[in-house]
């Protein structure tokens, strides 16, 4: 029996003692980062100590070299800044990912932590001495988010200068040093560590990747085989009705113009239903095998909310609240498994099965349409409420609950003009949904043989560890892009591109890549 209770928030300190690799930042300074590989050593360990081994300047060999200590010795007449204090502190921000590659400091590429981390040394927030390594001021992060990637709300843990000479508002001088699709909320004092977070995301698709698949292509024919003579219906209507031959460019052209029926809503949120509660989630996610309990996760909810025409297109918005996500779950494969059920009209009861120990093929819906909307802090909230009960807001070791609700206005404003608007436009130009569909369509092996009208998997559907496979269906690295093709710096043939093979990652590497 599946228990559908969420099971108790477990705490955990976020990100505090990783290691950071460092990266170029967004036309900033080609600053050199150790990337955290060097050992932090306490102070005492630092401090001279008789017949501790010494350099030929007569320094301890241990100690880092370029630190404050080094110049001042070296330099006695070198002017010495203030030091400022520094706070732990949660950075609520918000972005549009396309044109970064993730949200994780990375060496030589532009990222959104580096791009903040610029910013805040400019403005004063993050000292010189700590400009060299975002290691020294314990930079992390509640979620990760892949290349292009955006989200509306996330959370940056920093500690840093709080009060900045002649700067009486931080947020707004940071903002000022950063461009425009990236933008800092708020900042809060924290405690130095959090508790266990849940995760809202957004997945925004057009309505018309529910038309079943094209008659004659590979898809349509692969299900049709399955069908008994006397289940056999006919052609869907928008098929039935299509000029024939037609051109991929008119086919876009009326699926655009083509609108969801309630009956067809229902069984999409019939279908998303399926996914709440706990349950294994080892064929939504890469590398792991069914026995891994890691793959037990928790969904409190998923929403669909009612269609919206804009423009031509009718565009519809998945809501994912979850305890936690492993990699490409949200992103690609639940939305895929759900989309592709319900346009070829197979059972809803097939995500139950894809719970089994069987493994089977899930392909990954494009990256343009996921958002995080925010990471949730219940139990952290929970944690400093009882501490802020001996304090006023006024004392300096009051903790304020950790609430992005309180920029919803903003945060609509921002993704409205950043973030949908990159979306549509990219849709528009390039029609990557639809690509996408076209794509699945055309393929015509075993792998996608469990969306059939019985909802079960058939043996030839599942996957076996070290089984050479017959026509494996193959991804396509143009659907991994979330800005315009023509200014993708992912160069890929975009007809003909593939991504290698999924890997097999071991568990440090994906516990890396999850939240």
């Amino acid at each position: 029996m599946v228990d559908n209770s969420e099971p108790p928030a477990k705490r955990v300190k976020v990100d505090q003692d990783a290691e950071f690799a460092p990266g170029n930042l967004d036309g900033g300074d080609q600053r050199r980062r150790n990337g955290g590989k060097e050992k932090h050593k306490s102070k005492s360990s630092r401090a001279r100590a008789p017949g501790k081994a010494k350099d030929k300047d007569g320094k301890p060999k241990d100690r880092r070299r370029g630190t404050r200590r080094d110049t001042e010795e070296d330099d006695p007449t070198a002017s010495k800044v203030p030091r400022l204090p520094k706070r732990q502190c949660a950075l609520l921000i918000g972005f549009c990912g396309t044109g970064c590659n993730g949200m994780q400091i990375q060496p030589d590429v532009r990222t959104i932590e580096g791009v903040l981390f610029d910013a805040m040394v400019k403005a004063g927030a993050v000292s010189q001495d700590n400009a060299d390594d975002p290691v020294k001021v314990n930079l992390g992060r509640a979620a990760r988010t892949d290349a292009g990637v955006h989200a509306a709300g996330n959370l940056v843990s920093i500690k840093m200068i709080t009060a900045i000479p002649g700067v009486p508002d931080i947020t707004t001088h940071i903002n000022e040093l950063l461009p425009p699709e990236i933008r800092l909320w708020s900042f809060l004092r924290v405690q130095n560590s959090f508790s266990a977070r849940t995760r809202k995301y957004t997945y925004t698709f057009p309505s018309y990747v529910l038309l079943p698949p094209k008659p004659g292509s590979g898809l349509y024919k692969a299900f049709r085989s399955q069908k008994t003579a006397d289940a056999d219906q006919a052609d869907h209507s928008f098929w039935a009705d299509a000029p024939s031959p037609s051109t991929k460019e008119e086919d876009l052209h009326r699926k655009r113009l083509w609108r969801i029926s309630p009956e067809q809503l229902q069984a999409l949120r019939d279908t998303a239903k399926k996914f709440e509660g706990s349950h294994n989630f080892h064929n939504f996610t890469v590398g792991r095998d069914f026995g891994d309990r890691s793959n037990l996760r928790y969904m409190k909810e998923i929403e669909i909310e009612d269609p919206v025409v804009l423009g031509d297109t009718e565009w519809i918005s998945a809501r994912w609240h979850g305890q936690s996500f492993m990699l490409h779950q949200v992103c690609r494969k639940m939305m895929a498994a759900m989309i592709l059920s319900c346009r070829t009209g197979t059972p809803a009861q097939i995500i139950d099965e894809m719970y089994g120990p069987r493994v089977v093929f899930v392909p990954k819906m494009p990256s343009l349409g996921l958002l995080l909307e925010y990471p949730v802090f219940e139990g952290y909230n929970r944690k400093v409420e009882a501490v802020n009960e001996k304090f006023t807001p006024e004392d300096p070791d009051y903790r304020p609950p950790i609430d992005f609700e309180a920029h919803r206005e903003e945060m609509e404003k921002f993704k409205m003009q950043y973030i949908y608007k990159n979306i549509r436009e990219v849709e528009d130009q390039d029609g990557l949904f639809d690509a996408w569909i076209r794509y699945i369509d055309s393929y015509s092996g075993n792998d996608l043989l469990y969306l059939n009208p019985k909802g079960i998997i058939p043996p030839v559907a599942v996957l076996k560890r070290g089984e050479k496979r017959e026509n494996p269906f193959r991804e396509k690295k143009k659907f991994d892009v979330t800005g315009k093709l023509s200014e993708s710096k992912i160069k890929v043939d975009l007809e003909d591109e593939e991504e290698a093979e999924e890997e097999t990652l071991d568990k440090a590497k994906l516990a890396d890549t999850e939240g």
